[in-house]
């Protein structure tokens, strides 16, 4: 079920000045929650909203009848005295009622940190949608463990760091990592194609904050020359997933995939090719709907609200 709740649209011509006082300093938020289905849920929380004077903008819930659980996200606007803290707070007595797993977020951009191997179309199109406004979120830092991709990080502004990563330094090097997520207040690690394996620890260090891309749908074509391997097979779609970082390789809750179609005249740059942007893409998509908070993770998989 949706249910949709708008403000008034603006007249042709109207100026956006001419809106009132109180309507141009709205705060816009964010709910989102999982819970076991129950009557009275939606009824609660569209209340709590109601009695402190916010309009609801967008709700979107997902009616799990196998798990029997219920996942909503609710984007409502009102008073800018409200804060996120506040609103969950006096919110915890309702959620405690319904054993909700939830958070409420404001409209302060998510802060990304992007890691990087040899492959650079993925980062391309992050700055470049970032650049654009269209990322969802800010990206804060380019880290590497190699040098490729300074003059394109840092012709973007970002500050770039070179990390690099042997058998023997790998531990110093995910130390390194995790304070630079603390120092850059990083909401989310995007590997952008980083091409080294995270050890465990780190893995569940970043748990729900980090998104992977990998070059198939899952978890087919591992290892090196994928696009190789792919030709080799007479692949008919080329696919790319993206997803979050687990402990088991490869294997965590997916966001998003992207396919494209190909036939038998298409060798291994070809294919190549267009897996890139079948990478971009659905990176991109899923960098997107997390830092905007769209992306409710529901144990091995995810309810995504686009």
């Amino acid at each position: 079920m949706t249910l949709v709740e708008t403000a008034p649209l603006t007249a042709p011509g109207a100026s956006v000045a001419s809106a009132p006082a109180e309507q141009q300093t709205q705060q816009k938020f964010v709910l989102t929650l999982s819970c076991g289905e129950r009557a009275g849920i939606v009824h609660a929380v569209t209340t709590f909203l109601f009695d402190r004077g916010f309009n609801i903008d967008e709700h979107q819930q997902f009616d799990d009848s196998l798990r029997e659980t219920l996942h909503l996200r609710t984007a409502f606007s009102g008073s800018p005295s409200y804060s996120p803290d506040q609103l969950e707070e006096e919110f915890r007595p309702i959620a405690d009622r319904f054993g909700m797993k939830f958070s409420f977020n404001d409209q302060t951009p998510q802060r990304v940190l992007v890691m990087v191997s040899k492959f650079g179309h993925c980062l391309n199109d992050l700055i470049f949608r970032w650049r654009g406004g269209t990322l969802g979120g800010d990206l804060v830092a380019v880290v590497s463990n190699h040098e490729t991709h300074r003059a394109m990080a840092e012709a973007a502004g970002l500050p770039f760091i070179h990390i690099p990563v042997t058998p023997d330094t790998k531990a110093d090097a995910e130390q390194r990592l995790l304070e630079l997520v603390d120092e850059y207040q990083a909401d989310l690690v995007v590997l952008a194609r980083y091409m080294q394996v995270l050890s465990n620890d780190l893995c569940r260090s970043l748990e729900g904050r980090a998104i992977n891309i990998h070059h198939s749908f899952l978890p087919g074509f591992k290892g090196a020359k994928p696009y190789h391997q792919a030709h080799a097979r007479g692949v008919k779609l080329i696919g790319a997933t993206a997803h979050y970082v687990t402990a088991d390789l490869d294997e965590g809750p997916i966001i998003e995939q992207e396919v494209i179609r190909v036939d038998h005249s298409y060798g291994p740059s070809a294919l190549s090719t267009v897996g890139q942007d079948a990478e971009a893409l659905a990176l991109s998509r899923a960098v997107r709907w997390h830092c905007q908070h769209r992306v409710l993770l529901d144990e091995t998989s995810t309810v995504v609200f686009r």
